[in-house]
């Protein structure tokens, strides 16, 4: 935890990323507000753990860790990737704790529908594939999550907050997979436009610079629309 200002940040680390997914942008942030960053259970530095934890679990975890530094404001909830799981599930939970929220190349109950929707027989083939290898990797912790294709809260369940997601329509030149191609960065750019516009301060930012790390590849552009976002918060 750093910084200082009007707002609380609180970042949610994708997968089984830890603290240091927000290596690139931290510092800069602490500039224009007070910033939390940690590695969940089981992700970071920490020993790894057997159980596989739900979003609704590391949703709760989250407030308790606030609870335990004494944030007592609502915070600004930023999170990349399968932390978007976390942060709807805490959004929708604890709305009087969020002021509003960013999701960047956040993961989402309809990935793998992309997929089939562009060719369900080849879509089949390449999930199974994925999976073999997830569970080879001994299951990730958000492998229920994520495989099970549970609805997540969605606006009104979220409250009507400032929100962005950020998303990747960058062109691959060899994909490996349906999910890489041009069509399915199409329909993901759609995808999570349709989801931001469903909420009445909804915004979407479509960039064809970054992969999946925007915070990585275009930290600049990611810290100017946290910056954004924070000027929309009603006081």
């Amino acid at each position: 935890m750093a910084g200082s200002g009007e707002h609380t940040i609180l970042l949610e680390a994708g997968g089984s990323a830890g603290l240091s997914d927000w290596d690139p942008i931290f510092n800069t942030l602490t500039q224009h507000a007070r910033v939390i960053r940690y590695s969940r259970i089981g992700n970071g530095g920490s020993q790894k753990i057997t159980k596989n934890y739900s979003s609704e679990e590391y949703a709760e975890e989250a407030h308790l860790l606030l609870a335990a530094l004494k944030i007592k404001k609502p915070v600004v909830l930023i999170a990349h990737s399968y932390g978007a799981y976390i942060a709807r599930r805490f959004a929708a939970t604890y709305p009087t704790q969020v002021s509003a929220l960013m999701l960047i190349e956040p993961a989402s109950e309809h990935d793998v529908d992309i997929m089939r929707q562009i060719n369900l027989a080849q879509a089949e083939k390449e999930i199974a594939q994925v999976k073999l290898d997830d569970q080879a990797n001994g299951l990730s912790n958000q492998y229920l999550d994520f495989w099970s294709k549970r609805p997540l809260p969605d606006y009104p369940q979220i409250p009507d907050i400032p929100v962005t997601v950020i998303a990747s329509i960058k062109h691959y030149p060899e994909p490996a997979l349906l999910f890489f191609t041009d069509k399915a960065r199409e329909l993901w750019g759609k995808l999570h436009t349709d989801w931001a516009n469903d909420f009445p301060q909804g915004k979407a930012v479509l960039t064809d610079k970054s992969y999946h790390y925007p915070q990585n590849d275009e930290p600049e552009m990611v810290v100017s629309e946290i910056r954004a976002l924070l000027a929309r918060i009603k006081p």
